[in-house]
């Protein structure tokens, strides 16, 4: 894991994922398999049970998650992950999807030929979050 103090500063957008049922730690599992990710840090709570954050790169991209803490944020279960789709713009989408799929990520939309001229697919992961995976059509 790298230091975050020895990295410049980063802007932009970074999508930060709640991981419901204290899976955290089994999500950065499975993102390292499934879409390569690398873990750059990762802070327990002080329960040392949930992970209060964890800062991983996927395809050049910044990643965040934590684990849900219900009594931050009102009580009561986290809700499903809906309403966000994570895109990944990728050199080979068959390969990415394929790394998805094997490592235990549901197909939600075939990968396949599409009219706007990518390859693309979907995914749903085990933690309930949708990704989709594109690249050009090659010829």
């Amino acid at each position: 894991m790298d230091n975050q103090a020895d990295q410049e500063p980063r802007t932009g957008l970074t999508p930060h994922l709640t991981i419901r049922d204290g899976r955290a730690a089994e999500a950065i599992e499975f993102y390292a398999k499934a879409f390569g990710a690398t873990e750059h840090i990762r802070v327990p709570a002080d329960d040392k049970k949930r992970l209060m954050h964890a800062h991983l790169t996927v395809n050049d991209t910044s990643l965040m998650l934590h684990d849900d803490f219900p009594e931050h944020r009102g009580g009561g279960e986290a809700p499903a992950p809906a309403g966000v789709l994570l895109h990944l713009q990728v050199d080979d989408a068959d390969k990415w999807f394929n790394a998805a799929t094997a490592a235990g990520a549901e197909v939600v939309l075939p990968i396949g030929d599409q009219f706007w001229g990518d390859r693309y697919g979907q995914v749903r992961d085990p933690f309930g979050h949708l990704w989709s995976i594109g690249c050009p059509i090659k010829k």
